[in-house]
């Protein structure tokens, strides 16, 4: 088979996988950016067609990683000069509508996965969202399969410890929600002691 032949039976069968791969990388509302990033890691393979493995798409992948890579920090960019803009804006007595996207709701999983370093969370997410082994990921993170094992592992082992102390401080805040607090406490000492007080005295009262 031809280079142009295997570029186009990659280009084929893994448009839509690298088409995901990039979706899935880019923050809300920045969807359109996913076609024009797609793009770009075909002209390169196109370009490096002599280069294409015999199993392509991990290494389209390593491919992707480097051009997402150059659209965040353009967008970083550009998210920095709307602050800006903002921020002038609303000094001069006007105000700029948040962009939808500086918030992206998520459930603890994604924030567990937040606080790991990107290099743990691309690991974590080349072997579960696209599924790939120890020898695909080593063709996707540019290193040894040994060096990409080790990393694997890491990237596990931090996250398992971020979920268990994320369950920790829940479990914590169960608790102190609770627990009455020293004033309620005290509020409802006192409480007790004047509702004694007056059956004492209504007691007294009887009496007499």
């Amino acid at each position: 088979m031809s280079t142009d032949d295997s570029f186009a039976a990659a280009y084929r069968e893994h448009y839509w996988a690298v088409s995901r791969f990039v979706a899935r990388r880019l923050d809300a509302g920045e969807e359109h950016e996913v076609e024009e990033v797609v793009a770009d890691v075909f002209s390169i393979a196109w370009r490096r067609r002599a280069e294409l493995p015999e199993a392509p798409l991990p290494w389209l992948y390593a491919v992707a990683r480097n051009c997402l890579a150059n659209t965040v920090r353009g967008l970083g960019r550009r998210r920095r000069l709307l602050h800006r803009l903002s921020h002038h804006e609303t000094v001069g007595g006007r105000q700029i509508m948040d962009s939808p996207d500086t918030e992206r709701p998520g459930s603890w999983v994604h924030d567990a996965l937040a606080r790991l370093s990107p290099a743990d969370q691309e690991a974590l997410r080349l072997t579960t969202w696209e599924e790939l082994g120890v020898d695909e990921l080593a063709v996707a993170l540019e290193c040894s399969p040994g060096a990409a094992a080790m990393r694997l592992h890491r990237a596990r082992r931090r996250l398992r410890a971020q979920i268990d102390r994320m369950q920790m401080n829940v479990r914590a805040g169960r608790a102190e929600q609770a627990a009455p607090t020293e004033q309620e406490a005290l509020a409802e000492q006192a409480a007790r002691a004047e509702q004694a007080g007056r059956a004492g005295r209504a007691g007294v009262d009887s009496r007499d």
